[in-house]
């Protein structure tokens, strides 16, 4: 298709604004004409270094070769079967892929799905099938999807839950423990206490869902002790643990599931966003019992697992392999939370630098003061940001946090120069 020279990104954004609901947000009036690695060009020319990742959807880059191949090859046999009605080995491949990497010394089974909320939807699913049981215990802060029962699921109202009530019933919040802010280990496993106390007796609850570290709720890590703790109470009474590795998973901490920092192996595991390279696809990885308690039929979709997303999947996993990016992206997180702590040395804005891998932000506050969140200084560092050639993200329960998901396949270089950008950009802010 030929592109037309003359559009711009003012010109399409007020397009967009005619066709597209409002409800539908934009970080950045910017469309992309072009992708490559960590880098973009608009529609105008311009190039950006990609510090988003499409939502940590882009580990390995934008349009890796091996991935486009691998797609290409696809394309020549078939595009859609619906898996339900004619199979195909890929499927069957990557699920077996998966089930060799999910932790755990149990016999593990694997369904595809398109969306991250999907996953998460079918994960609820599935521990209701297998327990008997309703109720699910998520966690403040968190973020599973847009979905009616994922917005139940997540902990923070604006702009995720505003206006779409009532959501289903018997979901209930545990407060997630941020050490910045106050909140123990501790102080969460008395909150779950008091929800098995006040709100539903833990014979009643299926399923307890958590982030190994929380994406949109600002990158905050689950310390181990709480997860090896829920591991203990889901045993004692025979709950399923859930971990939800959407924005997580694919080798973005360092290790193929973020759960595995923990030494923690979990019934459910969903993931999405970087597990194709780009290509639509989700999953739920588990035991295969609880797997098979859902009845034929009970589980699918028409574009689940599509055959070029399972293909792209593939791929990546020989990526990952082939270019040892489970330690890139260790290599990557020391990089970045290392110029981030130089930065945060110099300005008392900076409450805290943190990351697990190559999943890093920084929080930002008014006066040095941790409990006082500045989501105008974010708001303003990423426009100044993108002002200056670089794609950043915000985040947090506040609004307070600068994320980074830059591909684990941005070279060093690139990383400095994104990192000089944010020192810029933070310092022009500051003094607008």
């Amino acid at each position: 298709m030929q592109r037309e020279s003359h559009l711009n990104n003012a010109a399409l954004f007020a397009r967009r604004e005619a066709a597209i609901p409002r409800g539908v947000g934009h970080s950045h009036q910017i469309f992309i004409e072009r992708g490559e690695n960590a880098e973009i060009w608009d529609v105008e020319g311009r190039r950006y270094i990609d510090f988003a990742g499409g939502i940590a959807v882009l580990n390995t880059g934008h349009r890796h070769p091996a991935i486009i191949q691998a797609v290409k090859d696809q394309l020549d046999h078939y595009t859609h079967t619906c898996f339900q009605v004619l199979a195909y080995e890929p499927y069957v491949e990557l699920a077996e892929r998966l089930n060799a990497k999910a932790p755990g010394h149990f016999a593990k089974k694997t369904m595809f799905l398109t969306t991250g909320a999907e996953a998460v939807e079918n994960a609820v699913k599935i521990a209701r099938a297998h327990t008997g049981r309703s109720g699910i215990i998520a966690f403040t802060g968190g973020y599973h999807g847009r979905t009616m029962m994922t917005m139940g699921m997540t902990g923070k109202v604006v702009p995720y839950k505003a206006g779409f009530g009532p959501f289903p019933a018997e979901i209930f919040h545990a407060r997630f423990p941020t050490e910045l802010h106050g909140v123990s280990v501790q102080d969460a496993i008395d909150s779950l206490e008091s929800i098995f106390k006040n709100d539903i007796e833990p014979s009643r609850v299926a399923a307890i869902i958590i982030e190994p570290v929380q994406g949109e709720g600002g990158f905050n890590i689950a310390p181990p002790a709480l997860l090896q703790h829920l591991r203990a109470v889901c045993d004692q009474h025979g709950i399923l643990l859930i971990a939800d590795e959407v924005q997580t998973g694919a080798g973005r901490t360092g290790k193929w599931f973020a759960v595995e920092h923990s030494g923690v192996a979990p019934d459910l595991i969903t993931m999405a966003k970087s597990m194709a390279g780009g290509f639509p696809i989700s999953a739920v990885v588990g035991r295969a019992d609880v797997m098979d308690a859902a009845a034929p039929g009970g589980l699918g979709g028409t574009y689940a697992g599509s055959p070029l997303a399972c293909a792209a999947a593939l791929a990546v996993l020989e990526v990952f392999e082939k270019e040892n990016l489970l330690q890139r992206a260790e290599d990557v997180g020391l990089r970045l939370v290392g110029g981030l702590q130089e930065l945060a040395r110099k300005h008392r804005c900076i409450a805290e630098v943190r990351g697990l891998g190559a999943m890093v932000a920084m929080e930002l506050c008014q006066d040095g003061n941790p409990h006082q969140p500045d989501a105008a200084l974010a708001k303003a560092l990423s426009a100044e940001a993108t002002k200056r050639g670089l794609i950043l993200l915000t985040c947090g329960t506040y609004g307070n946090v600068i994320r980074i998901l830059v591909p684990l396949t941005a070279s060093d270089a690139l990383l400095d120069e994104g990192l000089a950008i944010i020192g810029a950009s933070l310092e022009a802010a500051i003094a607008a």
